[in-house]
């Protein structure tokens, strides 16, 4: 398949539909003592034994801090709409209360050469590395950290304004609160169920804090927050409401809170013995107007009952998987988007802002023939289209990822890229899959000239 084929009537060939390619800072830029910048939480925690498979971290990467313009033109040359990056904030504010010009000037040259191509730029300002001075004084289980960040947005949003055409604050906060301090499997590796529930409210309190700081700084961008969603099945009829739970507490638990100003009665009853203190006016700061939601999905999750009368996520036997073990299941992208439309009255315009496959990708006489991610964005458009179709209003599509880089705590062994990276020589090589993204692109701008 050399491009995805959109049907005739698909809502993807409009042309004020946005189409981009996602990346984050700690996963693709390297330069960790250059520039002014200073430890985050991950290279701390990159330095670990045994935290980050065969020891890797994010010190070099894909060296987009020195390869940035190339990796620029490359977008650019996909056809995408939109650039969807983070800001690293120990990059801007290296100390506590200390601006960083090196490191505004760095995005700044990225986000310029993006509009002098065309490409809108979409800036996520947490996607996950935390400065380590912060973490020194608790992190996000400190709630002065909430207000730490709104001051990092105030900095970066003063200083670009509304030449970030759309600002995200929080990326995954699931996974930055519950992989963070309550599982333990990400920085700053705390384990602890009160632990993960406080982390989480911190975060959801600081996205809450910077949202009239974003608009008041810049009036004519959007502003919103982005959410992991991984739609539940029960493995049987009487397991439905170990499913119900499952989305409850990995996704309604973050999203509630902006789009309903409270958190769902289901975890705060089960969890009751490990909620966080939640002060008066927590719940409002966090339900500010967002202007749009992102959601990133990657795959569904399968919920029983077990012996116990435990929850518990099972794997179900002859399904597709990738090469990271997540099940390939496009009618969740379908469901998961229905259902939110169904549950929140007030659900703003959505993005899918990440969607895509780690696969067991070979480059072969100078090519990556990754047909299992060719299929697997095919579907996905496909499912997306059809949640369209049935009265979702989804604005854009992202790709995740630009390209091969630094998968946290599964180090460079997994690769979610649409171009291959050569670690070695940082050589970028286009897969198939972006060779037909891109083809379909450079056909649907054919068609809306």
């Amino acid at each position: 398949m050399n491009k995805y084929t959109l049907s005739s009537d698909s809502k993807l060939r409009s042309k004020d539909f946005v189409f981009g390619v996602a990346t984050s800072s700690y996963q693709i830029e390297g330069g960790i003592n250059e520039g002014g910048r200073t430890p985050s939480i991950w290279d701390t925690f990159c330095n670990v034994p045994g935290k980050v498979d065969n020891g890797d971290s994010g010190e070099i990467a894909c060296d987009h801090y020195h390869l940035w313009k190339q990796d620029i033109e490359m977008i650019a040359d996909l056809g995408v709409d939109a650039y969807r990056l983070s800001i690293a904030w120990p990059r801007i504010l290296p100390q506590d209360g200390v601006v960083n010009p090196e490191g505004l000037k760095f995005y700044e040259q990225i986000i310029d050469e993006c509009h002098a191509r065309g490409l809108k730029v979409y800036v996520t300002l947490y996607h996950w590395d935390l400065p380590q001075y912060l973490e020194d004084k608790g992190g996000w289980l400190n709630r002065e950290t909430a207000y730490k960040f709104a001051e990092y947005a105030d900095v970066v949003s003063a200083h670009f304004g509304n030449k970030i055409d759309v600002y995200t604050t929080l990326n995954e906060p699931f996974v930055a609160g519950f992989l963070g301090y309550r599982w333990g499997e990400h920085a700053p590796g705390i384990v602890g169920e009160k632990e993960g529930y406080l982390a989480s409210h911190h975060l959801m309190l600081g996205h809450g804090l910077a949202m009239p700081i974003l608009r008041e700084n810049a009036p004519e961008s959007k502003h919103g927050v982005v959410f992991n969603a991984t739609p539940s099945y029960p493995e049987s009829e009487k397991d439905q409401a170990a499913a119900n739970y499952c989305e409850a507490e990995n996704f309604h638990w973050f999203i509630d809170p902006v789009l309903k100003g409270e958190y769902p009665s289901a975890v705060v009853e089960k969890r009751q013995a490990h909620m966080p203190m939640i002060l008066e006016g927590d719940l409002e700061i966090m339900s500010a107007p967002v202007d749009y939601i992102g959601i990133n999905y990657y795959s569904r999750s399968v919920a029983r009952f077990n012996q116990h009368n435990e929850i518990e996520t099972i794997k179900p036997e002859g399904a597709e998987y990738t090469y990271i073990g997540w099940e390939v299941y496009p009618q969740g992208l379908t469901d998961l988007l229905v259902r939110l439309n169904e549950r929140y009255d007030n659900l703003p315009p959505l993005y899918i802002t990440e969607n895509g496959a780690a696969c067991n990708d070979e480059l072969r006489d100078g090519a990556v023939n990754d047909t299992q991610r060719v299929a697997y964005f095919q579907s996905h458009l496909e499912a997306l289209d059809n949640a369209i179709k049935a009265g979702v209003r989804v604005d854009g599509y992202f790709a995740w990822s630009l390209m091969d880089n630094f998968e946290w705590a599964f180090g460079y062994k997994q690769r979610f890229g649409i171009v291959h990276v050569d670690y070695s020589t940082q050589q970028r090589t286009l897969k198939q899959s972006a060779i037909a993204y891109r083809n379909m692109l450079l056909e649907r701008a054919e068609e809306n000239k």
